[in-house]
């Protein structure tokens, strides 16, 4: 568990005499600015960790616990092995039995070397922790012996020798899976019910002589994490329990330091199916890792204060949290979180492991390393702590995972304060000529692992002079659209145009060329598109990017995902355009921007295919990296190539043509929902072809715009494949229902 006083995960307060080392080795705002003008700074402040993993040691199992102080770091778990970074499993390997010790700035073991064995099952360590003068390591978990000597459960080791105390021995009935330890008092939370042979459910507490305190905090389910808070006065404990003393507190409670009495009980605070897996303190409050199982569960972080003990707040990410640590106002967290979409982050997704918050705002800063799963359970990590060394500091990071940063790397990874040497990614560039006499020059803002803020920097004609500085704000989920307005060109020129992208101390390379020719007049089909208010107009002109740059005034743009087929030709309409090709498999845009319930609206779009597993052409989701859960204002083509417009409104209500459009030839098609009278329209080549008047509502929820494929389960004469194949191009979406006249209008402008 981690320290009171200094948010170190066990003990950490004073001098810890370090053990000599055997070996060493080795992310949508616009603020335009000028040329010149004051770049984005590396590491976006509060987070004052870089997301950039340093070499460090592996072991062959999983990293359930560590201690860190005075640039030695301890780790427990289930192993038996370690390997230097790099190395293959099974190569270069040394004995280590569920315990290693590290220098904290090289990241290799020390020679402190200690077996935690049992005669029978398997051993492991599940807790460490520093005394306050650093010249005691405590280690709790499942085990019998320490190096051969005799133990129940729990240990004490000399840090100065590495050497099993003989006189700290007390039995404990089972796993030890939480220790904190004040300068006379070492508090035990695991799965036991007795200690030194009396009753002891789940919480107990010893002098560092090993002698049971009459401190009773009884629980009637596992305990998991205990930690005293800075004042020595209460004691923070948290598990699996529904009851402490027999008063009703779930998962969460604080006691008396001496007694054991509740100081203050939270019934019904923590959902009934969630658990608080960690604990940790700074000086003005302390902060739960939670974990929940089934639905509608409790899987994020809580912030409460130590003067009231009541919460600051609490975010409601789901992927359940395993270990938090406090560094410099920041609390970096471990947990598999795969859906922080209702605190305004990331939608349902693949896992992110690793995340960073202001200890006064639960929104995620960005912060974002990554490991993957792993091995075990597997959650990824499970255990943080944290040192000084040679003038850096550093945070580690153990667990079950088995890459980190996509590279491979066992049980161990750490990070430092610096340096900052991660770049960000190269911007994705898409050019416009949509207004006579000018270019528009559009980019999707890129991704760095520690910096929100990037200084972008435009190259104009093969220039290594910047014409045009600026800077924007982006994370992983969330990459808006940038545009910055070219007129110092006439009509007929061509130019190319370059950007890098800067986090102050990291640029990336320059973007690949793309060229324009300026416009003399303007295209009539985009530009009636335009003058009627689409909100999103996606002309799919970009190559070979992720990037679907938005042609209305809204900036909103769209990620490409598996790389759909570009620029491809003829175009739907007439002009220096191209369309966009699917491959029905799983090719595929969505929207940068979560966008909340449309009631009135308009898909437009030109599809041409040969399919005869249909498949959805333009659709509302709630997810963006996954097939959606939620799923309706959609146009889908069947089998036999007819078209279905659908929307959710008290069931899955669609209209359908009688005619197969699956012809290879381009197709203008538009579904429109209005008001009760209007209801939903669907039109192909400008004529209406299906409609329903008294269908008027859809799904309330938001959700995402997706192109080219998504979920398609539940509804009415569902195609073989849930995505399209085949090409598309000229997708808008408008916030009203278009009239019949205004549609033909459209389709009639195809050639210009």
């Amino acid at each position: 568990m981690m320290n009171g006083s200094t948010g170190r995960r066990g003990g950490g307060r004073g001098r810890v005499r370090a053990v000599s080392a055997a070996i060493g080795l080795l992310a949508g705002a616009l603020t335009a600015t000028t040329v010149g003008a004051s770049p984005a700074a590396a590491l976006t402040p509060p987070v004052a960790i870089t997301a950039d993993d340093l070499s460090t040691w592996q072991t062959n199992g999983i990293v359930w616990s560590m201690a860190a102080g005075d640039g030695v770091v301890y780790a427990g778990g289930t192993f038996s092995r370690l390997r230097p970074p790099t190395a293959a499993p099974g190569t270069n390997e040394q004995p280590a039995v569920n315990f290693a010790a590290f220098d904290a700035a090289t990241g290799a073991p020390t020679d402190c070397s200690l077996s935690f064995t049992i005669s029978s099952g398997t051993a492991t360590v599940r807790a460490l922790a520093l005394s306050p003068d650093g010249e005691t390591l405590y280690a709790g978990g499942q085990f019998g012996a320490v190096n051969g000597v005799g133990v129940s459960n729990i240990a004490a080791i000399d840090t100065e020798t590495c050497t099993v105390s003989n006189t700290f021995k007390i039995g404990v009935s089972a796993t030890v899976r939480g220790l904190a330890v004040t300068d006379d008092t070492v508090y035990l939370a695991g799965d036991f019910t007795q200690v030194g042979g009396q009753t002891r459910s789940h919480f107990a507490a010893v002098t560092t002589g090993a002698s049971l305190l009459p401190f009773t905090a009884d629980a009637d389910e596992v305990a998991r994490a205990v930690e005293v808070t800075p004042d020595g006065q209460n004691v923070l404990l948290g598990g699996d329990f529904f009851r402490i003393n027999g008063t009703n507190t779930h998962a969460l409670a604080v006691v008396d330091a001496t007694t054991g009495q509740l100081t203050k009980s939270y019934p019904g605070f923590i959902h009934n199916n969630s658990t608080v897996q960690d604990i940790t303190t700074d000086a003005g409050g302390f902060y739960t890792a939670n974990e929940g199982t089934g639905g509608g569960v409790f899987d994020g972080r809580i912030a409460l204060n130590l003067g009231n003990f009541e919460q600051r707040w609490r975010d409601t990410c789901l992927g359940a949290t395993q270990a938090v640590l406090v560094h410099s106002g920041v609390l970096y967290s471990g947990s598999h979180a795969h859906d922080c979409s209702s605190m305004g982050a990331f939608p349902d997704q693949p896992r992110k492991h690793l995340l960073a918050q202001s200890v006064d705002d639960p929104k995620l800063l960005p912060w974002f390393p990554d490991t993957n799963d792993g091995i075990g359970e597997p959650v990824g990590p499970r255990v943080m702590a944290q040192t000084n060394s040679g003038g850096r500091h550093y945070l580690w990071v153990g667990g079950e995972f088995t890459t980190v940063n996509t590279k491979a790397q066992q049980g161990l990874t750490r990070f430092a304060d610096g340096p900052d040497t991660g770049a960000p990614w190269v911007p994705n560039v898409s050019l416009s000529t949509l207004t006579p006499g000018r270019i528009d020059v559009n980019w999707q803002t890129s991704f760095d692992t520690d910096d929100g803020w990037l200084t972008y920097r435009i190259y104009k004609d093969g220039s290594n002079t910047p014409i045009h500085t600026t800077t924007g704000y982006s994370v992983f989920w969330d990459r808006p659209q940038l545009t910055w307005t070219d007129t110092d060109v006439a009509p007929g020129e061509t130019h190319s145009y370059r950007i890098t992208a800067s986090d102050g101390t990291n640029t990336s390379a320059k973007s690949p060329a793309q060229s324009a020719t300026v416009a003399s007049t303007t295209e009539a089909y985009p530009g009636r598109v335009r003058s009627d208010g689409a909100s999103l107009y996606w002309r799919w002109d970009e190559g070979t990017s992720t990037f679907a740059h938005d042609s209305s005034d809204n900036l909103n743009n769209g990620f490409m995902r598996n790389g759909p087929a570009y620029r491809q030709t003829p175009a739907a309409v007439s002009g220096p355009s191209t369309a966009i090709g699917f491959n029905g498999t799983d090719e595929y845009a969505y929207s940068n921007r979560l966008h909340t319930q449309p009631a009135r609206f308009t898909i437009e779009t030109w599809i041409r295919t040969t399919t005869t597993r249909g498949g959805k052409i333009v659709g509302f989701g709630n997810r963006t990296q996954q097939n959606s859960s939620r799923h309706d204002k959609h146009i889908y083509m069947r089998n036999d190539g007819r078209l279905v417009f659908g929307v959710q409104s008290g069931g899955a209500r669609t209209v359908a043509t009688s005619g197969a459009y699956n012809d290879g030839q381009w197709h203008h098609v538009v579904a429109t929902q209005g008001p009760l009278g209007q209801g939903m329209s669907l039109y192909v080549d400008g004529q209406l072809r299906a409609s329903n008047i008294l269908v008027s509502g859809n799904d309330s929820q938001p959700g995402y715009w997706r192109v080219g494929g998504d979920n398609l389960s539940g509804w009415p004469n569902r195609p073989s494949s849930n995505f399209f194949e085949g090409q598309i191009d000229e997708t808008a979406i408008y916030p009203s229902a278009l009239s019949g006249s205004t549609i033909s209008a459209h389709y009639a402008l195809r050639n210009g």
